[in-house]
This record gives C-alpha cells, sequence and structure tokens, in this order.
C-alpha cells in the first residue's frame, strides 16, 4: 500500500515524548510493518518506513515552516505538562510539610510553630546548640526584643539592614546574625530556616570553626556565649550595653555575674561562681580562690563507663547526681598538679575542693564524654540518668543556709545529644520544651516527642532552668 500524499505531503517521526499515546514501538510502516525509523504523513496518517524497500521518501518541512511550527507546539504542551507536574507535586509538598506540623491537641488541631535549621554541610554541632538556647525563654526573649542593627555608612545610613555576604567585614555583627536566627526559629511560617549568614559571622570571628568538618557542640557554645557576651559588652547599635541590659532584663543585680568585665545577659543568665578550696597536706594551709562559670563539666566515674544502656544490668546505673558529687568531692592532687605553697615556699601534695558559691539562672552541665588517648580521642558512651524536674542544687552549694528551697530546684529545658563515636565524627540532635510540649531537633526536622524518649537519651550537654517559687516540690 502507498500513501497517496507521499509526493507532496509532509510527513514527521513520531516522538514518545510528544505524542503521550504512541510510542515507536507502537507505530509501524502500513507496507512492510517495520518499526524502524516510522514516519507519519500528516494529512492522511499513513504510516511508512521511508526505506529503499519501501521506496518512499519524507522532507523534514515546507517552506512556510509549517513542520517547525509543529514542533514549536508540541514542545510548548510538553512544557506546560511538566510545569502543571511540578507545580502540584510543589503544592503536596507544602501540605505534607503544613500538616506534619499540625497536631492534635485535646481534641482540637494546633500548630507546631517549630521551625528546623538546615545543615550547611557538617553543621549539626551549631543547629544542636542554637535549637537549646532558643527554648531558654528569658534568654531568647532579650535577643529578640533588641532592635535590629542599623548601618550607618554610604547608602545604608539610618536606614534598618541585614548582614549579607556581600557586605564588608565592618558590618558584621555576631549579636544581629544570632537575634534574626532567634527570631526566625518560632514564628512558624516556614519548616526550616538556613543560617548560612550566622555561620558566616561565626568564621569571620571564631576561625576554629572554619570549614565544614564536625565540630564540638559544648566547644561551639562556649566560643558562642563569649563572643556573645564580648560584643554585648562593646556597644550595640550606638546604645551601651548595660543600658539595654537595664531596660530589657528582669534579672536584679545580685544575680549578674561579672566574667571578663561588665555584666551582660550572657552572665546574668548562664554566669555562677565556684569558690575552689586547696588544703597543702603537709603544714595544712588552706587557699580559697573564686572563678566565674557559665558551665560545669563534669567527669562520668570510671566505676559507670562500661554501663552503655538504662536497662543493662552489669551494675547500677550512673546519675547526674554521681557526676556532681564527683565533681565537688574532695580529691588529692596527684605528682602532676602539686601545689605551690606560699607558706612552705615550694609544691607540696593538696587536697582540692569545690562549692557552688553562687548558683546561675540556667545551669549548663557539660557531660565529658570524649577523653584523649595516646593517639586519638575517644567518647564514653556511659548512659547517664538525669531528670527532667526539681534537679536539687542545694547540697553542692557553700552556704545552703542562705539559699530559699526554692532556689536550688531545677527543671530540665533542653538537652543535646552526640550519636557516634568520635567528636571529630558522628552527629548532633537537641530534645527542648517548649510551652509544655518536648520536641526533638534534627537540623531541619522538627518532631513532637515524650518525656519517656527524652530521659532515655544519652546527654551531653544540659540546659536546666532555676525553678519559679510556684512551681512543685519534687526533687532529685
Amino acid at each position: 500500500m502507498e500513501c497517496p500524499h507521499l509526493s507532496s505531503s509532509v510527513c514527521i517521526a513520531p516522538d514518545s515524548a510528544k505524542f503521550p499515546n504512541g510510542s515507536p514501538s507502537s507505530w509501524c510502516c502500513s507496507v512492510c510493518r517495520s518499526n524502524k525509523s516510522p514516519w507519519v504523513c500528516l494529512t492522511c496518517s499513513s504510516v511508512h518506513c521511508g526505506s529503499y524497500r519501501c521506496d518512499d521518501f519524507v522532507v523534514n518541512d515546507t517552506k512556510l515552516g509549517l513542520v517547525q511550527k509543529v514542533r514549536e507546539h508540541l514542545q510548548n504542551l510538553e512544557n506546560s505538562a511538566f510545569t502543571a507536574d511540578r507545580h502540584r507535586k510543589r503544592k503536596l509538598l507544602e501540605n505534607s510539610s503544613l500538616n506534619s506540623k499540625l497536631l492534635k491537641v485535646n481534641g482540637s488541631t494546633t500548630t507546631i510553630c517549630a521551625t528546623g535549621l538546615r545543615n550547611l554541610g557538617n553543621t549539626c554541632f551549631m543547629n544542636a546548640i542554637l535549637q537549646s538556647l532558643s527554648n531558654i525563654e528569658q534568654f531568647c526573649c532579650y535577643f529578640k526584643e533588641l532592635p535590629a542593627v542599623e548601618l550607618r555608612n554610604g547608602k545604608t545610613a539610618g536606614r534598618r539592614t541585614y548582614h549579607t555576604r556581600s557586605q564588608g567585614d565592618n558590618n558584621v555583627s555576631l549579636v544581629e546574625e544570632f537575634r534574626k536566627t532567634l527570631c526566625a526559629l518560632w514564628q512558624g511560617s516556614q519548616t526550616a530556616f538556613s543560617p548560612e549568614s550566622l555561620f558566616y559571622v561565626v568564621w569571620k570571628i571564631m576561625p576554629n570553626f572554619r570549614g565544614y568538618q564536625q565540630q564540638d557542640a559544648h566547644e561551639f557554645m562556649r566560643y558562642l556565649l563569649d563572643h556573645l557576651h564580648l560584643e554585648l559588652q562593646g556597644g550595640f547599635n550606638g546604645v551601651s550595653r548595660s543600658a539595654i541590659l537595664q531596660e530589657n532584663s528582669t534579672l536584679p543585680a545580685s544575680n549578674k555575674c561579672c566574667i571578663n568585665g561588665a555584666s551582660t545577659v550572657v552572665t546574668a543568665i548562664f554566669g555562677g561562681i565556684l569558690q575552689n578550696e586547696v588544703n597543702c597536706l603537709i603544714c595544712g594551709t588552706e587557699s580559697r580562690k573564686f572563678d566565674p562559670f557559665l558551665d560545669l563539666s563534669l567527669d562520668i566515674p570510671s566505676q559507670f563507663r562500661s554501663k552503655r544502656s538504662k536497662n543493662q544490668e552489669n551494675g547500677p546505673v550512673c546519675s547526674l547526681r554521681d557526676c556532681l558529687r564527683s565533681f565537688t568531692d574532695l580529691e588529692e592532687l596527684d605528682e602532676t598538679e602539686l601545689y605551690m605553697c606560699h607558706k612552705c615556699k615550694k609544691k607540696q601534695k593538696s587536697t582540692k575542693k569545690f562549692w557552688i558559691q553562687k548558683l546561675p539562672k540556667v545551669l549548663c552541665l557539660h557531660l565529658k564524654r570524649f577523653h584523649w588517648t595516646a593517639y586519638l580521642r575517644n567518647k564514653v558512651d556511659t548512659y547517664v540518668e538525669f531528670p527532667l524536674r526539681g534537679l536539687d542544687m542545694k547540697c553542692y552549694l557553700l552556704e545552703p543556709e542562705n539559699s530559699g528551697p526554692e532556689n536550688c530546684l531545677y527543671d530540665l529545658a533542653a538537652v543535646v545529644v552526640h550519636h557516634g563515636s568520635g567528636v571529630g565524627s558522628g552527629h548532633y540532635t537537641a530534645y527542648a520544651t517548649h510551652e509544655g510540649r518536648w520536641f526533638h531537633f534534627n537540623d531541619s526536622t522538627v518532631t513532637l516527642t515524650d518525656e519517656e524518649t527524652v530521659v532515655k537519651a544519652k546527654a551531653y550537654i544540659l540546659f536546666y532552668v532555676e525553678r519559679q517559687a510556684k512551681a512543685g516540690s519534687d526533687k532529685l
């Protein structure tokens, strides 16, 4: 059979991409039944292969370019279908994200306002600390209430602007980027926030954290708090930091611990004071020294280091009380730590003991899970039992009789957890409580969790908030 329009018509090759109802395998020549390189007549729809066997021929286009117009029309249809499909998938993803942030409470549906933090390349150590700090209400509210930085140079003078990577080094402000990050975390307008501007500032002022290798979350927290403290001391947006602290903070002056100069919100919230007592074992001379602190680093007692889970049967479970007792117990210093006795005029054997002279508003406890061996830094994977509420710190105070019963009780606000075997590897996540509910923060993913899950975590850093007087009386 021969196409009657073969000598004057135009034919095109059917393409499965442009003809969704057909494909080269289903289109075959009406003469030889071959499905190799089939062509269809645009006039009568006859299909031919154009081979020498059938003695047919085709042309690619007419003088008016009609085939090209057909090709362009088919391409537009294909692009429209692709765009519509992409839009449909995006809608499904947005609805899924919205549904994942909906929670039923007492029969009614409410929205989870928590926002995740995108991982910028092994930045989970930073994300876990930021999420924890964002759930310490008094600390977080102070920064969120600060005015935005006004850059007073050139075209931006007098206008409220925000830091970008294209701006010069003189405009870098850790306080400002930290403020913006905290503001973004509980707005509920997005599933995840990218802290790249804050991370860029961290790179500029904290060289130890440049690059994308895994870092120690505790070390980052200390650097972050120290640099926030220093920048707040130096003035912000042309206003004295002490003036802003007085205007925005409800903390009494007696609760403000000074570290490296004037008090700031960092020291007012996290600042405590230790008394370090050293006694010479030869002459009995006692030396006392007061040391301010932002957190306490606690050893996990060696007798518990083989206990890796709460349900493991070999021996008792290590508790936070065991770690605190080990920190404050009297210890004899070894030969490498001989004390220079001013009465004996030489280094002597001595004992050391810590007392807490002043408790902070937020007690940050760091469990020393990483220690150096001859060649590497190993992890102590021991499970440490910790209370969610009612941590009683009175027995560790230097003068407990001067503190009220409620002033020594602390409730847990956040926990940072390290998953993995080494400080240079693994992954950090955080648990934190917000408006009576516990959340698990895993970079950009935020999920609702329960107390039973939280207490099973192998804590690395614990944030305890001083209990208000109206709270209950249960204790550790």
